[in-house]
């Protein structure tokens, strides 16, 4: 029995939830596809699915063992169709990114390009936990500052600026600060980070907010914001729009940090498959033009 026996089989029973169906979508017949079944759980020596006359599901092992054989079919159905000279994007491609960055940016953007490329399947992941992109079988992830897994290929997509304001009617009331130390006398609305970052003189210069109000929501802080709780350190595109229509006042602006990198990451083995490559020139020319307000 060839280590490759079953496998495929194994895959479609599992996304069919059906030997029947399976067969149907192999073009095998249902005595093939259990027979290849019934073999590989041998070889295994585990069962792979609880099978009643009603239905049939996956054991612990065959779910353990299921996201690691369909990328395996995936990989291999790729690898075919490029010795065959079709470079078209095809297969399901896995992308993960924070969830505010992916819900008003990447999510489109990865829109689009389904409409364009009609064999290409996604599975989105919007997460604030950073994932394992090689444990967790990612082919893509966007992330954003310093990175540091030497596994990975990174490709700069943009960049961001982070600014600090406030509401209009707090600053009316309150002032505004003229230095980094002044903001200690101000109210202040923390999101993820507890240190607010700056560039003074060419060096990095830091301030801890304080204030009545933490959240891990970009949108939950600007809200607070607008209300009148305090000053924000936020990513530029949340707040642009509340600055141009002149409901909230930046400060700082002159101390402003240096805009963080937005990257393209991805395992060193998917750097060259079709769907990997085009979807990152797209997220680099799209991005761009929306995260900076160009566009």
């Amino acid at each position: 029995m060839s280590s490759w026996d079953g496998i495929e089989e194994f895959v479609s029973v599992a996304q069919h939830s059906s030997f029947k169906r399976a067969a149907e979508a192999l073009g095998q017949s249902t005595s093939h596809v259990s027979r290849a079944v019934m073999r590989l759980e041998e070889k295994l020596k585990e069962p792979l699915f609880f099978r009643t006359t009603r239905q049939v599901t996956l054991t612990d092992t065959g779910r353990s063992l299921l996201d690691h054989c369909a990328q395996l079919v995936r990989d291999r159905d790729e690898a075919f169709a490029l010795i065959g000279g079709d470079t078209a994007p095809q297969g399901e491609l896995r992308v993960t990114c924070a969830t505010a960055l992916g819900e008003r940016f990447v999510s489109p953007i990865i829109r689009r390009f389904m409409m364009d490329h009609p064999r290409v399947n996604v599975f989105l992941d919007l997460s604030n936990r950073q994932k394992d992109l090689v444990a967790e079988g990612f082919d893509l992830a966007i992330r954003t500052g310093d990175l540091e897994d030497s596994r990975l290929i990174r490709t700069l997509i943009t960049t961001r600026r982070w600014r600090v304001c406030a509401s209009r009617d707090y600053v009316s009331e309150y002032g505004a600060p003229k230095t980094i130390s002044e903001l200690s006398d101000h109210d202040c609305v923390v999101g993820t980070s507890d240190v607010w970052s700056f560039s003074q003189q060419n060096e990095v210069a830091e301030f801890r907010p304080t204030g009545r109000l933490k959240c891990n929501s970009g949108a939950a802080v600007l809200d607070a914001v607008r209300a009148g709780l305090g000053f924000c350190q936020l990513p530029d595109f949340y707040v642009r729009e509340g600055i141009e229509q002149g409901r909230l006042i930046p400060v700082l602006d002159d101390v402003v940090a240096a805009p963080e990198p937005i990257w393209a990451v991805y395992p060193h083995r998917r750097h060259l498959l079709p769907k990997v490559f085009m979807l990152v020139e797209q997220l680099k020319a799209e991005m761009p033009q929306k995260v900076n307000g160009e566009a």
